[in-house]
């Protein structure tokens, strides 16, 4: 039964991730389409609150409950928690908020509100690119992993990942 609850989990992870990614990539298309002019930029808009609405309430949304219904079940089979899958759990409350942030820029955009503009919103993509790094290297290397380099090579991450936004920012406006 633990592997198929802990297989369960992971889907819905997955799914969940796949959802966060896209999500804030619709965002950033659907701002860059509040620029345009008409009639371009209502039909570009309403295309886009479409995918988005879609997307966050029937995949989205439903990946993270399943998520959290999944995780602590698996936890609940695994008997004593370990240091790293405590520390993981930071992480996890990490993305939901993270999960929440994007559920207000969703709020906003369907009511017609772009208070992000698209690079900040670019920027606001790798945040969790950054969570899945971290999660993923924990489950993983666990008890193997000294937190010190753990700690540094995610600061190095995060640099290398800024800067390749930086830089495709850069190319983007000489084009």
């Amino acid at each position: 039964m633990y592997s198929y609850i802990k297989a369960l989990h992971i889907i819905f992870i997955v799914t969940w991730f796949s959802g966060l990614f896209y999500m804030v990539r619709l965002f950033i298309y659907n701002a860059e389409a509040a620029e345009k002019p008409e009639p371009e930029k209502t039909i570009l808009q309403q295309q886009y609150r479409i995918m988005i609405r879609r997307l966050w309430l029937i995949i989205t949304w439903p990946s993270a409950i399943f998520t959290l219904i999944f995780g602590p079940w698996v936890m609940g089979m695994m008997g004593a928690l370990p240091t790293w899958l405590i520390i993981k759990l930071g992480f996890v409350v990490g993305l939901y908020l993270y999960h929440f942030s994007l559920q207000a820029i969703y709020r906003q955009q369907m009511k017609g509100i772009f208070r992000w503009s698209s690079q900040q919103l670019r920027i606001w993509n790798e945040i969790a690119t950054i969570f899945l790094v971290a999660i993923v290297m924990l489950v993983v290397v666990k008890q193997n992993m000294s937190w010190a380099w753990g700690l540094a090579g995610l600061f190095g991450f995060v640099i290398i990942l800024m800067s390749a936004v930086r830089i495709y920012k850069t190319i983007r406006t000489k084009k």
